[in-house]
């Protein structure tokens, strides 16, 4: 019994060193997850701490489920703009360039440690992904702030590519140990069977948390823990259905993350802390495997190896397939710097010593060593370099967040927090419309009531509906075109406030649910019933088709009117109304 509670005291123990260090990491921009490397090593069999693990399969167990978790968090997190803006470079990148890092590393691998060229081509598949998780609290909890395309490709492309790197890992280590018997015909064919399991059952998977969250009524603590279980499930069953448990695991996160769901802000907030811990996990239990007293034996070639990589491999693969794309050289050798190696890597590297390949002790000793000096030289030079190149712009003014209210009667509210540009339409004298008057607003670190004028700078929070969001990026947001943002606020033309509802009716083809029977009656005047002596710029009254808004006032009159055409909706046929129903159905 001593012995089962000293192991849990010395796993909290890791646990608690690993978060309270974080803390002069950040200060002295230190790479994090470099530090929870360097905990286990301190606390492993050679360490002062002296703590022995050489339970290979428990470690690889841990730190697969840890990986699982962290990659479904990261779809999670990762927004379809982001695809949008990067999908095709950095899909590129995760396949054709996986591999040219791995063809044009096993090179020297070859040469210096004497390997055939399977076994030097399975070590430099160990260290050809990046690491999504290192990457990720590199930019996001670092709080690097760069360009948006650069940066979607580097989180579309860290999440992507370990899946690849895995597969083919996992296919090498087979033929090295003369376990796969058909040609290279079978390999592809094997691999491309893994790839498409991950597809399909990871997109299932992720309809399926959807469904789940948005249908099945539970405690409200219980959704964050069935998210988190269903995801490891998708994970496991993959596997089991020799698919890629990891592409599913990030596809069933892109899903996820990317449809409506109820409390969504409690699971944020809650995988957010058990990504924490499987990356203290992960981590940490890979540096305890370490053997830091077989490291001189191999530091040399480790050290070459990280030399070639860094500054070889990895940017020709980044320039090569980057060049059918409009990236300046700036941006691509700022992708191909932060390419960094973590986990993964480690955790590719155990499976030829759980496989019995000969020498595999050798190639994990070798990858532990290139990830710490990726970490060290890369990790910590992000920064610099991004700022050296010109790469890191200001924190955006506009849009801050938005969370869903999960209170009854606003569940079809968010709110939304802004920060008002210098060249918003705001702060550029634009009328404040009733609908976007925030509820509270916070100035120089004081939280306060909303005043009526705003200044730049001001952080705004407001409970809108989401429809109401793009109208509130031209209030608060820069102005990219100024006729665009009037169009988009005030109309895209104007018309006269006698107007008659006959004539736009004639016009417009109003429908007959616009809810008027009096054709003749003046649009100035639906807008005086409408509001009484309430009446402000920038109040709507949606008409099927079109929006009216008033444009312009004087001493209480309605000088004019903005219309603006919003395209009728075409009924929808065959797969796009089925597409349509099943949408509707799970919630997305």
């Amino acid at each position: 019994m001593d012995e089962i509670n000293l192991i849990i005291l010395v796993c909290a123990g890791l646990t608690l060193a690993s978060v309270f260090t974080s803390v002069v990491a950040f200060r002295a921009g230190a790479p994090l997850l470099l530090l929870f490397l360097v905990i286990g090593l301190i606390a492993g069999r050679d360490g002062p701490g002296g703590i022995v693990l050489t339970d290979g399969p428990s470690a690889f167990l841990i730190a697969s489920a840890a990986l699982a978790v962290i990659l479904f968090d990261s779809g999670f997190h990762t927004s379809l703009k982001s695809y949008r803006q990067a999908a095709a470079p950095a899909i590129v990148l995760a396949t054709f360039g996986v591999v040219l890092t791995a063809g044009l590393l096993a090179v020297p691998a070859h040469f210096l440690l004497g390997f055939d060229w399977p076994m030097s081509l399975l070590l430099a598949t160990t260290l050809s992904s990046t690491d999504a998780a290192a990457l990720f609290f590199l930019l996001r909890v670092g709080g690097i702030t760069i360009r948006d395309r650069v940066r979607s490709t580097l989180e579309v492309e860290s999440g992507t590519n370990d899946p690849i790197a895995a597969c083919l890992a996992l296919t090498l280590v087979e033929i090295v140990g003369g376990h796969h018997g058909g040609g290279w015909l079978a390999i592809g064919l094997d691999f491309a069977l893994q790839m498409s399991g991950g597809i399909l059952l990871g997109l299932a998977g992720g309809i399926a948390i959807v469904f789940v969250v948005n249908r099945v009524k539970l405690e409200p603590g219980l959704y964050p823990v069935v998210v988190m279980g269903l995801a490891v499930a998708v994970y496991a069953l993959t596997n089991l259905l020799d698919g890629s448990g990891f592409l599913a695991a990030y596809l069933a996160g892109l899903v996820a993350g990317n449809a409506r769901l109820q409390s969504a802000g409690n699971l944020r907030r809650f995988q957010d802390g058990v990504t924490w811990l499987a990356q203290i996990g992960m981590f940490v239990t890979l540096g305890l495997l370490a053997r830091p007293s077989q490291f001189p034996a191999v530091a040399l070639p480790s050290a070459v190896l990280a030399v070639a990589l860094i500054f070889l491999a990895r940017p020709i693969a980044v320039f090569l397939c980057l060049l059918p794309f409009r990236f300046g050289r700036r941006e691509r050798f700022f992708i191909a710097w932060v390419g960094l190696r973590g986990a993964v890597s480690i955790l590719l590297a155990l499976v030829p010593v759980l496989g019995g390949i000969p020498k595999g002790d050798v190639i994990f000793e070798i990858s532990f060593l290139v990830v710490l000096a990726s970490l060290l030289v890369q990790g910590w030079t992000v920064r610099p370099l991004a700022r050296w190149l010109g790469l890191i712009v200001p924190e955006k003014a506009g849009l801050v967040d938005r969370i869903e209210v999960d209170l009854p009667g606003l569940a079809d509210r968010e709110l939304v927090t802004y920060q008002l540009h210098a060249d918003s339409a705001v702060a550029q004298g634009r009328p404040l419309p009733r609908w976007a008057r925030p509820l509270l607003l916070r100035r120089g670190g004081a939280v306060q009531n909303a005043p009526r004028s705003l200044q730049a700078g001001d952080r705004v929070y407001l409970l809108v509906a989401p429809a109401q969001v793009p109208l509130l990026d031209k209030l608060f947001g820069k102005m990219k075109d100024d006729g665009a943002t009037e169009a988009s606020l005030y109309g895209d033309f104007t018309i006269a406030p006698d107007v008659t509802l006959k004539a736009l009716r004639e016009s417009y083809d109003l429908p007959p649910s616009s809810g008027i029977d009096d054709d003749d009656l003046a649009v100035g005047e639906l807008f005086r019933r409408e509001f009484r002596s309430d009446l402000e710029i920038g109040d709507r009254l949606h008409l099927g088709p079109i929006d009216l808004i008033v444009r312009d006032m004087r001493d209480g009159r309605i000088l004019s009117i903005g219309l603006s055409l919003e395209p009728a909706a075409k009924p929808l046929e065959g797969w796009e109304r089925f597409k349509a129903k099943l949408i509707a159905f799970l919630g997305l």
